[in-house]
């Protein structure tokens, strides 16, 4: 599973969220293992969203990969910001998560997050531009996947070059959990 882009920049959109509860759910059926290739700058927001339902197809997409019990393996190639970034990980009992160093995540991305975050104490600041400058530097500091890696959120920091092997070593150290047999979906509202 990837998201693309070259579409909304990757954002999930009702239509993208209702595409990734279908490919959930077809692994947990088939039981098999999920590969997701993790850019995410989020659910898409405004008019089109809202009118489209993005956010309750949104949770209806979070509910599915939660419920899976299918091993999940997730590399984060680039953004994972806000809600929909957290759905980079599943609950179930084998789900591992690395990422390149070009991986960047939080609640908000820096761009355009810091003035919408922080207008008001940017407004009353002396020499707004500096005070801006100021919180930018802090933030980038936080989102480092360094930092990341360190408090236990992903398991290791790759070399983007060796990701077809990691992937292949999950593929193999999942093959024994695949069982045979009728599969569960639960309810989502």
């Amino acid at each position: 599973m990837a998201s693309d882009p070259y579409f909304y920049g990757g954002a999930w959109t009702a239509d993208t969220c209702q595409k990734v509860e279908r490919f959930v759910d077809i692994a947990q059926t088939f039981h098999l293992p999920i590969v997701y290739l993790v850019d995410c700058p989020g659910f898409l927001i405004g008019k089109d969203a809202e009118q489209t339902g993005t956010i309750k197809q949104g949770v209806r997409a979070m509910s599915a990969i939660w419920q899976t019990t299918t091993p999940w393996c997730a590399v984060i190639v680039r953004n994972v910001f806000g809600v929909a970034g957290a759905a980079h990980r599943n609950g179930s009992r084998y789900c591992t998560r690395y990422a390149w160093p070009s991986g960047r995540w939080g609640s908000l991305p820096l761009e355009g997050g810091i003035e919408a975050a922080y207008r008001a104490e940017i407004a009353a600041a002396p020499d707004p531009e500096a005070r801006m400058a100021q919180i930018e530097e802090r933030l980038t500091k936080l989102r480092s996947p360094f930092r990341s890696a360190e408090t236990f959120w992903i398991e290791e920091i790759i070399d983007p070059r060796d990701t077809r092997p990691l992937l292949c070593e999950f593929a193999n150290l999942t093959a024994p959990l695949r069982r045979p047999g009728p599969s569960t979906h639960h309810m989502r509202g």
